[in-house]
């Protein structure tokens, strides 16, 4: 599946923080119930690699890894079940390493001139990071007129109450968030409840 599959599979990618390896599976089983398929887990805890592996067995889940730096990050996660990658920013340096394994890689962008180094390197798919702090839809709205062959994904500060302004730009796919599995309920295991928030997010972007 390539980056634009991946984008379109829902309308909301959880961004996922693990430091409990055994809460790894059963919140992948919830997500994925709740319909949301393609999860992100961010590189940003010791545990993030194993939770990688272990949530990659549950069935129908896609796991990526988040926060890839270079190409040992992409290696290590690739290792560990990850099938595509999400950057906070772009090198053509991590787009050569993506390509030379074969890992779909959806790269970060802020500003214009981001952009067109991701399209030199043939990136079209493309994650807006920070988005809220970056310049929000107005920004991305801006984005479209040069840019009309390149897709979004925004990320940062976007949660259930504002990510409809996003997905309701023609060049939004998706959209990154926490919300859908907050640490409060990730620690308490209520599983039903990240499950209950991720079928709400089936009807973003539908109005």
């Amino acid at each position: 599946m390539n980056v634009r599959e991946l984008m379109q599979v829902a309308p909301v990618i959880p961004v996922l923080v693990i430091d409990d390896v055994s809460k790894a599976v059963p919140l992948a089983e919830a997500l994925v119930a709740g319909g949301l398929r393609v999860l992100e887990v961010t590189l940003r805890t010791p545990q993030a690699l194993e939770a990688m592996k272990a949530m990659s067995s549950v069935e129908g889940a896609i796991v990526g890894v988040g926060t890839a730096l270079d190409g040992d990050d992409l290696k290590r996660a690739q290792d560990h079940g990850a099938t595509f990658a999400v950057s906070p920013g772009f090198t053509p340096e991590l787009g050569r390493a993506a390509n030379k394994i074969n890992m779909p890689l959806l790269p970060g962008i802020m500003t214009p001139a981001d952009i067109m180094r991701a399209r030199d390197e043939g990136f079209n798919e493309l994650k807006f990071f920070p988005a809220s702090q970056a310049g929000g839809p107005s920004l991305l709205s801006g984005f479209a007129g040069p840019f009309i062959d390149v897709v979004f994904c925004p990320t940062g500060g976007i949660n259930a109450a504002n990510a409809n302004e996003y997905l309701s730009l023609p060049s939004v796919l998706c959209v990154g968030g926490s919300w859908v599995a907050p640490k409060k309920l990730v620690d308490s295991g209520d599983w039903a409840g990240i499950t209950k928030l991720s079928a709400q997010c089936q009807e973003l972007g539908k109005g």
